[in-house]
């Protein structure tokens, strides 16, 4: 009965307060706007601005989710100046914006307002998913103003095993008469298509709720989870048509081939500080596409942490909050000032903790718990 009752009670719990940390609008333009989260009493402790690009086609609140579970909250109270991109919703007219427009022009924008509030001009760039790969080709494009890029969990090998890569390279997959007949491709049938990658999870969550249903805490997560995946947008339909093109279906980034308003965006242009963060149980960024980004960067100064969960759960659960947000902090704090300081294990050594792989082994793998630096040397913060 007790369970019976919880679950009631979810019908009448309110809406959850998704992106609730104060912020200002810096820059609006179309329907995106850049956001400045307010910094904490005092002002920022560090000279270079973060800068979060989520994914084209998912609201941006994800690193926002809730108070005391927002990586940008958390961001603030460490003395980070936060910025972050709303992508906003496209409409009709929005169906004949370019991929330039978008990685180019958008991004761009907002990497140049956001430096504006820094005294070395420049911002650190954090990209999540495909917000990871308009990071990492415009800082092959443009890195005048890129202190570091921090890619999570972003596809850069395109020609993998995973399904959305298989299913794009389908024949029966035409893309012209997708983009023709919608304009801006339909959030619901991208929303179907992450459902079939794991067709099971609506079964799961039913099971988790019934487990977790009595705790206010959790349950409170995992609706506004529900709200943001509940709450996609839809994909510019001539952006689209030359992102599954290029990087799908002709894997450009990795051949070395895609190019930014015509500036070549080759992955090896990259010399700032670099780190992927990779999931093992990602199954709509497969890890190996992610890691790829290591491998090909020039940056001397590079590294990979790899942790287990899955796309979004290891972003904003509570281990993420232990492990992962102070390894982001960790890696922007020490690359604050000129010159970049050397590549250093962002995460000690204890059990349970993810792996980080510095840039001696790109690609590599280490053993659980262990956190190695260039020449494979162990260290600690």
């Amino acid at each position: 009965m007790k369970g019976l009752s919880a679950i009631g009670k979810m019908v009448t719990r309110p809406r959850p307060p998704v992106g609730s940390t104060p912020a200002d609008v810096v820059h609006a333009e179309n329907k995106w706007r850049l956001l400045r989260y307010r910094p904490r009493a005092g002002g920022p402790a560090h000279k270079t601005p973060v800068l979060l690009v989520p994914s084209l086609i998912n609201r941006h609140y994800v690193l926002d989710l809730l108070p005391g579970k927002s990586f940008a909250e958390w961001l603030v109270a460490e003395g980070h100046d936060v910025f972050s991109i709303d992508w906003g919703t496209p409409t009709d007219e929005d169906r004949f914006l370019t991929f330039d427009d978008v990685c180019d022009r958008y991004l761009g924008r907002a990497v140049r307002v956001a430096s504006s509030f820094s005294p070395r001009d420049k911002v650190h760039l954090l990209g999540y998913c495909l917000g990871g790969t308009l990071t990492a080709i415009y800082t092959a494009a443009r890195p005048d103003h890129v202190a570091s890029l921090v890619a999570l969990a972003a596809p850069v090998r395109f020609d993998d095993d995973g399904l959305l890569s298989k299913w794009t390279r389908t024949k029966s997959f035409d893309l012209d008469a997708l983009v023709n007949a919608t304009g801006n491709v339909p959030w619901q049938l991208m929303q179907s298509a992450f459902h079939l990658l794991r067709p099971t999870l609506s079964l799961s969550k039913a099971v988790h709720v019934l487990d977790r249903a009595w705790d206010d805490e959790s349950m409170d997560g995992f609706l506004a989870l529900e709200a943001w995946g509940s709450d996609n947008v839809s994909f510019p339909g001539e952006c689209y048509r030359r992102y599954v093109e290029e990087l799908y279906r002709g894997d450009a980034l990795v051949k070395g081939t895609f190019s930014l308003s015509g500036r070549p965006a080759r992955l090896e242009s990259i010399t700032c500080p670099t780190l992927a963060v990779t999931f093992e149980h990602d199954n709509i960024v497969p890890w190996q596409s992610a890691a790829e980004l290591v491998d090909r960067v020039s940056a001397v100064d590079k590294q990979r942490i790899h942790l287990p969960g899955g796309h979004v759960g290891a972003v904003v659960s509570k281990g993420a909050k232990k492990a992962l947000w102070p390894a982001l902090s960790s890696f922007w704090t020490m690359r604050d000032a000129e010159p970049a300081m050397p590549a250093v294990s962002e995460l000690e050594e204890h059990a349970g903790e993810p792996e980080a792989i510095g840039a001696s082994e790109p690609g590599g793998s280490a053993s659980p718990g262990r956190a190695e630096g260039r020449g494979g040397r162990r260290a600690r913060r």
